[in-house]
C-alpha cells in the first residue's frame, strides 16, 4: 500500500466491498452469508480498509445494499420470472456461488479481464449453483457493449440486468447512454441499480475524494429524481428502496443512528425527504415501446 492510499484503479473498489462483505459473514448475526469475500478481498485489503477515513464506520450501507441486491434479484428470478442474469461489473460479486438459484439460471458476469483472471484464480475449484459464464469486456467500449448486449438478448425473452455499484463511477451521460442501450433489447426486462444523490456525492468526496482521484476511481453520478432520470431513458422504476429504511428493517443502521433520528424528526417535512432519498436502490422496469 502506498502513502497515498490502498486504490490503485478502479478494480480495487471490488476488494474495497469485498471486505465489508467477509466483515458480515463472520457475524454471528450475519444478514448473508459471502464465505468467499475473505479470500476474495484478501488479508493486504482486510487491514488496509481498517486504515481509511470511516473504513469501519461505514461498512453498514455496503452490506445494507449487498442484502437488498440479493433480494431484488431473488425476487426477479424467482417471482418475475428472469432466467437469464446480466452482471455488468461484476467485480469480486459471488452470488453465483452463495445464493440458492435454479440450477438451469444463466448468470452471465461482465468486467475488465484482469479482474475475472483474478477472480477466476481465487475461485478455482468453486462450484456454482447456477449456468455461470464470464465476458472480459471493457464496458466503456460502446461497440463491444452493444454487440454483447445483443448477442445476450438473443438468448433469453427475459433478463435481469445486474449492476450493483457501477454508477457512480460513471458520468450522466455515461449512465443515459448505458440505460438506453439496455432498453434497446426487448428482452432486456428487469434491472437492478443502486444510486447517490448530490448531497450523498459531496459527502463521500469529503471522506474518500482525494484517495478514489489517487486511484483514477472517482465518484461521479449522482440524481436528485432517480424515477425521471431513468424514466427519461427508457426504464419505469417497479421498486424503490432507501438505505435508511432497510438499515433499521435489517438491524444494520449507522452508527449513533439515533442522533440522526432526533434530528430528523425536528426537520421540516421537505428536508427530512430529502435526506431519505440520498441514497437509493431500485429495480427498474423496461418501458414498453
Amino acid at each position: 500500500m502506498s502513502a497515498q492510499g490502498p486504490i490503485k484503479n478502479i478494480s480495487d473498489t471490488a476488494r474495497w466491498v469485498a471486505v465489508y462483505r467477509a466483515w458480515e459473514t463472520e457475524r454471528p448475526d450475519a444478514i448473508f452469508s459471502d464465505p468467499y469475500a475473505r479470500k476474495l478481498a484478501g488479508e493486504d485489503w482486510m487491514e488496509a480498509t481498517l486504515k481509511m477515513p470511516g473504513g469501519k464506520s461505514n461498512a453498514w450501507p455496503m452490506i445494507v445494499r449487498t442484502k437488498v441486491t440479493d433480494e431484488l434479484i431473488e425476487k426477479a428470478v424467482g417471482r418475475l420470472g428472469c432466467d437469464l442474469v446480466l452482471n455488468l461489473a461484476a467485480g469480486l460479486d459471488a452470488r453465483p456461488y452463495r445464493l440458492d438459484l435454479p440450477l438451469d439460471l444463466v448468470w452471465i458476469e461482465v468486467d475488465l479481464p484482469g479482474m475475472i483472471d483474478f477472480k477466476e484464480s481465487k475461485l478455482a475449484g468453486e462450484k456454482p449453483r447456477c449456468r455461470l459464464e464470464r465476458v472480459k469486456l471493457d464496458l466503456s467500449d460502446a461497440a463491444a457493449r452493444r454487440g454483447l448486449f445483443a448477442t445476450v438478448a438473443a438468448r433469453s425473452k427475459n433478463v435481469l440486468v445486474v449492476t450493483e455499484g457501477l454508477l457512480i463511477y460513471l458520468t450522466e451521460q455515461g449512465v443515459a447512454e448505458l440505460a438506453r442501450d439496455l432498453a434497446a433489447q426487448p428482452s432486456f426486462k428487469w434491472w437492478s441499480v443502486d444510486y447517490a444523490s448530490p448531497m450523498l456525492l459531496k459527502m463521500l468526496e469529503k471522506k474518500w475524494g482525494k484517495m478514489l482521484k489517487d486511484g483514477a476511481s472517482e465518484f461521479k453520478f449522482s440524481t436528485e429524481d432517480a424515477r425521471g432520470f431513468f424514466g427519461t431513458h427508457g426504464w419505469d422504476m417497479a421498486e424503490e428502496r432507501f438505505p435508511s429504511e432497510d438499515a433499521a428493517r435489517l438491524k444494520r443502521e449507522m452508527p449513533h443512528a439515533w442522533v440522526f433520528k432526533l434530528l430528523n424528526f425536528l426537520m421540516p417535512k421537505a428536508k427530512k425527504e430529502k435526506y431519505r432519498r440520498m441514497a437509493g436502490y431500485a429495480l427498474l422496469q423496461r418501458k414498453n415501446k
